[in-house]
């Protein structure tokens, strides 16, 4: 009997052709697409994973399964994603930090109650695949599976990955880990798919971060790394770490915002050299390739998706929360965002930035 394989479709050209080289594989392939859009906001039609344009994008992937002929099951994971990742997503705005709603998503949701559902649902899989540009592995010796880098680093996916567990891991598999993007373009290109000129997107929602807040103003001081009050401000969920637009203060030099303050409601800001930080924690640490860390070790830091990422010296506070000692400083340490630790190609684990 083929192993039978759940896809987690989005309509997207990844998705698709991993589905489309497992089947080639001779995997029996069944595609699931989770929906998440509960219509509360303003709908908007541009693309997002929570966006208004959800119906439509949903029938674009019943018609791309259609292409490869492939079954597709469509999953309501509406009111999960609403108490779980929108909840987290607006708590950690309220409270001045800028958290990555994808990273919670993936461990939650996409790799979480998706599957769940879609096994209450009845449908019957051997493992569940995405598109996403990563690869696991199983180390024999640590007896834990292995989170990698994809091929393709400038696409690597491993940073929205890393929480994922020991089980969600052993149950996965992403086809593209060993792909360049052109590569996948090619194959669908050669495989008569439609992908040719359709734009990516990587934003979590179609209109603007206020609107999924709904915050009352809560005025408070600007003030700078002294203390000094320079204006005044309509609520700490307005700003972000670097932020320099929109401050509505003048001074010599140009000013960035370099704290936000929940405890006494206040925006710090400064120049630019302030915003440079060598030190911080990481609270809420996931391991991925080792069981924990036992010493201070060099890792590879990657504080931003888009991150290149920089060598620290890493050092264990408890079995979930290390400090972390950039060897050159950065200015985008941003509080409630991820940092990734890596050694060489292997994701070690990652949690979120404190001060």
């Amino acid at each position: 009997m083929k192993k039978r394989i759940l896809v987690g479709i989005s309509g997207g050209i990844d998705s698709t052709v991993s589905a489309l080289l497992l089947k080639q594989q001779n995997y029996d392939v069944v595609g699931v697409m989770m929906s998440v859009w509960d219509g509360e906001y303003i709908p908007n039609k541009k693309h997002a994973c929570y966006g208004g344009n959800e119906a439509a994008e949903i029938e674009e992937a019943k018609e791309i399964c259609k292409l490869i002929d492939i079954p597709l099951h469509i999953i309501d994971c509406s009111k999960k994603f609403k108490e779980i990742t929108l909840a987290n997503f607006i708590e950690e705005y309220k409270c001045g930090r800028t958290p990555n709603p994808c990273v919670l998503c993936n461990q939650k949701i996409k790799f979480g109650a998706l599957l769940d559902s879609a096994k209450l649902s009845g449908i019957d899989f051997n493992k569940f695949a995405t598109g996403h540009y990563a690869s696991v592995s199983y180390d024999n010796i640590a007896n834990r599976y292995q989170l990698l880098k994809a091929a393709d680093t400038k696409k690597d996916q491993t940073y929205f990955l890393y929480r994922l567990s020991q089980e969600q891991l052993s149950q996965t598999i992403f086809p593209l880990g060993n792909f360049k993007k052109d590569e996948v373009r090619k194959i669908a290109l050669s495989n008569g798919l439609p992908f040719n000129d359709k734009k990516e997107s990587q934003d979590f929602y179609c209109g603007d971060y206020k609107e999924l807040l709904n915050c009352r103003e809560k005025e408070g001081p600007i003030i700078d790394s002294e203390g000094k009050i320079l204006g005044q401000h309509k609520g700490i969920w307005n700003y972000t770490i670097g932020q320099r637009k929109g401050l509505k203060i003048s001074d010599t030099r140009p000013l960035y915002v370099i704290n936000l303050r929940e405890e006494d409601n206040a925006v710090i800001v400064g120049y630019k050299e302030e915003l440079l930080r060598k030190t911080f924690q990481v609270t809420d640490i996931n391991w991925v390739s080792v069981n924990k860390l036992e010493k201070a070790e060099k890792l590879t830091v990657k504080i931003r998706s888009t991150h290149t990422g920089t060598l620290a010296d890493v050092e264990p506070i408890s079995d979930t929360s290390v400090t972390v000692n950039l060897d050159n400083a950065d200015d985008a340490v941003t509080p409630g965002q991820s940092a990734v630790f890596h050694s060489g190609n292997i994701v070690i684990g990652g949690g979120i930035i404190s001060f």
